[in-house]
């Protein structure tokens, strides 16, 4: 019994230090050797999950965390790469749905896909939305943009 409640406290905690919120704080005390060689602009930016161009992807990485897709393509003969950022957006619905389609439900990482069902629906469905874009050249960001 006692080696069962053992077995059963080590894995809430692992799966709660799993689930645990990643901020550029977090990741920054995980890779120190990632963040001392930055500028103080680039350094200030990341305490504050901002990307600025000319970072680094180590820099965006300490920022933003690690991206959900990574995308490499050519333009004009210059190698880029993309780095998409996604989080899931409730929708909110009361009423009867029959088959509705493939809906994510449940929170970001824990969820499932409906195919559809039939009965009453309270929502909140989620769905993945692009929460940011960052445009790497040359190991440098050249663009992004973010969700307000």
């Amino acid at each position: 019994m006692k080696r069962l409640s053992s077995c059963l406290l080590a894995s809430v905690a692992f799966w709660l230090s799993a689930c645990a919120a990643s901020t550029p704080g977090s990741r920054v005390a995980q890779a120190p050797q990632l963040f001392e060689p930055l500028s103080t602009a680039h350094r200030q930016a990341v305490m504050e999950g901002r990307v600025v161009e000319g970072m680094s992807p180590d820099a965006v990485y300490l920022a933003l965390g690690r991206p959900d897709r990574v995308l490499r393509g050519s333009d004009k003969g210059i190698p880029f790469e993309v780095w998409r950022y996604t989080t899931l957006q409730p929708i909110y619905r009361s009423s009867w749905s029959v088959g509705h389609g493939p809906v994510y439900r449940g929170r970001h990482g824990g969820g499932y896909y409906d195919p559809g069902w039939l009965g009453w629906d309270m929502g909140p469905d989620y769905v993945p939305v692009t929460a940011a874009v960052v445009r790497f050249s040359r190991n440098r960001v050249t663009g992004w943009e973010r969700l307000r």
